[in-house]
């Protein structure tokens, strides 16, 4: 579970189907589907089956992907280095407020 405080976030669900929680609400997605989560609401996802799935994630504003490049370039893991990955997190506006869904 996390939150962004600075930007909205929309999922399009390319391939497969993924269980999605945003502000307390459970919702599945199927292919061709979306989920919109507005800046500020707690939300998490998993992919769900054995095949996995691909996804479009669009934030607005920009610039979240530096928190991606951020990460990789320390070679951070989850969930080994999560306190460093937390503190990186703050610098683009994400919080951290809960642990993953489990596996289905």
């Amino acid at each position: 579970m996390h939150v962004h405080d600075d930007a909205d976030e929309t999922f399009y669900v390319l391939e497969g189907r993924t269980r999605f929680v945003v502000a307390g609400q459970e919702v599945f997605i199927e292919a061709g589907g979306a989920a919109y989560v507005p800046r500020g609401a707690e939300h998490t996802y998993r992919v769900l089956g054995e095949n996995g799935g691909t996804q479009l994630t669009i934030m607005s504003p920009g610039g979240f992907e530096h928190f991606f490049a951020a990460v990789a370039a320390e070679g951070l893991r989850i969930p080994e280095d999560m306190p460093r990955i937390s503190e990186i997190a703050a610098e683009f506006e994400l919080r951290f407020t809960g642990p993953p869904l489990p596996a289905e």
